[in-house]
């Protein structure tokens, strides 16, 4: 019966939207879009961070199916992987002069990697490499290997021991981990893209608000996993992907469960919703290349209720004053380890309870960059905490707020989560954040951001 009454709700929505679709191009339009920007990135960035970092000559190896994180991003739209062995190669002939690029591979890789080999006038790929190597005399040769961050050590060991098998004494002591150049490249955000995230976060919103509503939810029928389903049909039907399954949780006035203090490393059981739940839901989509990771809250309104109830609106409240808190304290240079200890000291002034756990998010959902904070560690997070911040840079801004509610008698967790811009001044977030909790049902198609 469930299954029916959410089937009519979701086909009553096609014929009766409250609130306006945003747009998703065609597949081939977004192919075209993928591939101008990586384009873009090659000619405009790429430059920029070799220079930054001193690496080079940067090379990039993967075998079909065994993908290094950073040749996902470099190559064109219609690859869905790489081709038996594919090397790419990026050479930079002095600082901020643009980059070379080749594909010591069967192919063309998109329009920057040329085919650089012949496999009928040399058969061994890995020679073929090094003739490159030799020709063009590098400083120092970047490899993806990497302690802190499995986004730049995508290296595998075969790979690695085949290179330096082949690679003459002098040419080996040039070999450097390309982590920070691997980062760098991954985190940072281009005009076009930043141009567009808005539009993607507004996406992300959408179908959040829409799942969140008595279009979906019939209260004491559907339950959590009935709307994480329709999350997931839902962005199928829109051309959409997605990089995590959503979470769907409650939370309730019953004093006697204890929802605030549930472990994060256990995914909540499924449970029927009813007049009075507290919704919390953690979500995400994948939308030419880049990600989203949102987590907003909902009420569903008692008999004789109009409104959400305002101890829950004024819960938020300190939710969004801790959001507050740490994004002041994005400061250009400064460490993830740094800017947590200093917002965690002004929450604490403050007594506000918490935790802050916010990542990098771009063309992973977990991305690489600045860590600060994880949730199951509030202090240093050695390797990936100490990486400084950048400008040009985005992050999910996720962290929880504990809040004593009276009329409850317990604690609630106000679990939030919305993506972000930092210019290298100030911190933007994409598109607005939940500042009023979603009613169901609710009357209009007010959003609350």
């Amino acid at each position: 019966m469930k299954r029916l009454l959410l089937l009519i709700s979701s086909s009553f929505l096609v014929f009766n939207s409250w609130a306006q679709q945003p747009a998703v191009l065609s597949v081939r339009e977004q192919a075209a879009v993928v591939d101008s920007w990586l384009e873009d990135r090659i000619q405009q960035v790429l430059p920029n961070l070799m220079t930054e970092t001193g690496i080079d000559f940067w090379i990039v190896v993967s075998r079909e199916y065994n993908e290094d994180p950073v040749i996902r991003t470099l190559l064109p739209a219609t690859w869905h992987a790489a081709r038996r062995r594919t090397i790419l190669v990026m050479y930079q002939p002095s600082p901020n002069a643009p980059v070379e690029t080749y594909a010591v591979a069967r192919y063309d890789v998109g329009k920057s990697f040329k085919k650089a080999w012949d496999p009928e006038a040399q058969p061994d790929q890995w020679k073929a490499l090094l003739e490159i190597i030799q020709t063009k005399k590098p400083k120092k040769i970047g490899l993806n290997f990497s302690k802190d961050y499995g986004h730049a050590d995508g290296l595998t060991h075969f790979d690695y021991e085949e290179l330096m098998r082949i690679l003459p004494a002098q040419e080996r002591a040039k070999v450097v981990s390309a982590q920070t150049l691997a980062v760098r490249w991954l985190e940072t955000r281009t005009a076009a893209e930043m141009a567009t995230y808005k539009h993607i976060q507004e996406l992300a919103h959408y179908i959040i608000a829409e799942g969140l509503s008595d279009r979906v939810i019939t209260p004491g029928v559907t339950t959590t996993e009935d709307v994480v389903w329709f999350y997931r049909e839902k962005i199928k039907e829109m051309k959409l992907d997605t990089w995590f399954h959503p979470t769907v949780d409650i939370q309730r006035p019953d004093p006697s469960s204890q929802e605030a203090s549930r472990s994060f490393a256990v995914r909540p059981s499924e449970a029927v919703i009813l007049p009075g739940d507290l919704l919390h839901i953690d979500f995400g989509i994948t939308y030419l290349r880049l990600n989203t990771d949102t987590q907003e809250l909902a009420y569903v309104l008692k008999a004789g209720e109009t409104e959400v109830p305002s101890y829950l609106q004024d819960a938020l409240k300190v939710g969004n004053r801790l959001q507050d808190i740490l994004t002041t304290n994005f400061t250009l240079g400064k460490t993830g380890n740094q800017i947590l200890k200093a917002a965690r000291e002004q929450m604490q002034k403050e007594g506000i309870k918490g935790s802050i756990y916010t990542h990098p998010l771009g063309f992973y959902g977990h991305s690489a960059g600045p860590t600060i904070g994880m949730w199951d560690n509030q202090g240093d997070t050695p390797g990936a905490g100490d990486f400084p911040m950048h400008a040009h840079t985005g992050y999910a801004i996720e962290l929880n707020a504990v809040v004593f509610v009276k009329e409850w008698n317990k604690d609630v967790r106000v679990m939030l989560e919305e993506g972000a811009y930092f210019d290298g001044k100030k911190v933007t977030y994409y598109n607005g954040r939940q500042k009023s909790i979603l009613a169901i049902p609710r009357k209009s198609d007010y959003l609350g951001y």
